[in-house]
Order: C-alpha cells, then structure tokens, then sequence
C-alpha cells in the first residue's frame, strides 16, 4: 500500500472528541501514524505478526496495522467510549481487531509487536511511564512510538532498563491543534520524536551509539 493511501485511511478515523484533558488524549497525525506503521512494516515487524496498540485512543495504530496486514492485533483502552468509536471505525474499515477496555498499567500479554501513541506527560508529570512500562514487558520483537523530544534521556534510559535496544528515533512532524481549554492557538507544532526499541536483539546500539539510527524520513 502506498503512504499516501495510508494516510487517507487513517484519517478517516476520528480523533476523541471531546478529548479528555486527565487522559491526555491526542490523537496521532495521520502522516505519523503512517510512518510508525510503514517503519515497522519495513523491519518486518508488522505482517504477519500479533501487534498491541496501548493506550489506542479511538485505534488509529491499531487499525492501520490491521490494515496493513498484522494477524492478529489487540487495543487497550481505558475509555469505554472511545472504545465504542473504535469499534464503528474497525467495522468500517474492514479490518478484526480485539478490544480490551481497560488501562495499561499490569497489562503484559505477550506480543510481536507493541505499537502505540501513549500520553507524552504534559500534562501530568510521568504518565507516559507506565505505558512504556507495559510495551516493554509485552513485546518479544519491538516496540514502535511516539514521545516529545524532552522525553529522550527517559525512553532511553527505561529502554536499556528493560534490555531493549534503540534501534532507531527520529524527530516527526506533529501538529497539535487545539484539543484542550488551555490551548489558546488554533495549532501549534511540537517536537515529538519516533522511536524503534529492538528487544533482546542489538543490532543498531553497536554501530551508532545510545540513540540508535535514524528513521528514514519516509519509511517504505
């Protein structure tokens, strides 16, 4: 599938609405999504594979894995309605995926593949810990997210606490439009990275150092 066809199909999925400030629920960019799911298709990572979206939101990781070919994929969401969305939005893109209501924190089913857009802790201060947390102990091949850039030195550092490697970051373009009251632009960049954690398997750390490589800017 072509980026460009992803990208419409995931754009297609609503974002939450209204979106829950104690949550910290923003929806991922179509064009990140994309680039997170091709990146992980890439390294073969996602077809075939069993794949966990954690902290879903309305599944738009979920759903374009499913899309693009994973066998099996699951999606843990805390809010019910969110879950009903993402349910309406699966059944109309065609694609099965298993949906548990619930949040991360314990959640350690085994998995191929961890996917995910967790809270970046803007908004409450280490909230994004326990979803890292959870995707490390599930993943048995890799974990593929999001974090803002002032967020480096943790994932790395929780990344070679868990024994995983950094395979691959790089800095992503994410407009942020107004989600919450305190937002008072219509739009604002943030500078959030996309992050590759290889587990159990030091391919990248050898050759480049504590940050791995970078991302292609336009993964295939």
């Amino acid at each position: 599938m072509r980026r460009s066809e992803l990208v419409r199909r995931i754009a297609r999925i609503p974002p939450p609405e209204p979106a829950r400030r104690e949550l910290e629920q923003v929806a991922a960019p179509a064009e990140a999504a994309a680039d997170l799911l091709l990146a992980a298709l890439a390294a073969g990572d996602l077809q075939g594979r069993a794949v966990a979206d954690l902290g879903s939101g309305t599944e738009r990781l979920a759903i374009g894995a499913a899309i693009l070919g994973a066998r099996a994929v699951t999606a843990v969401e805390i809010d019910p309605a969110l879950v009903e969305r993402a349910r309406e939005a699966a059944r109309k893109a065609g694609v099965e995926v298993s949906f548990e209501t619930r949040g991360v924190a314990g959640w350690c089913e085994p998995v191929d593949t961890v996917v995910m857009n967790p809270p970046f802790g803007a908004q409450f201060r280490h909230a994004d810990r326990p979803f890292w947390t959870a995707a490390l102990a599930a993943a048995r091949r890799a974990v593929y997210a999001f974090a803002l850039a002032d967020s480096r030195a943790f994932v790395a550092a929780i990344a070679r606490e868990a024994g995983a490697q950094v395979d691959a970051r790089r800095p992503i373009p994410w407009s942020l439009p107004r989600t919450f009251a305190h937002h008072v632009r219509e739009r604002r960049s943030i500078e959030v990275d996309l992050w590759a954690l290889r587990i159990g398997a030091p391919r990248a750390m050898a050759r480049s150092g504590p940050h791995g490589r970078h991302l292609p800017s336009r993964p295939v």
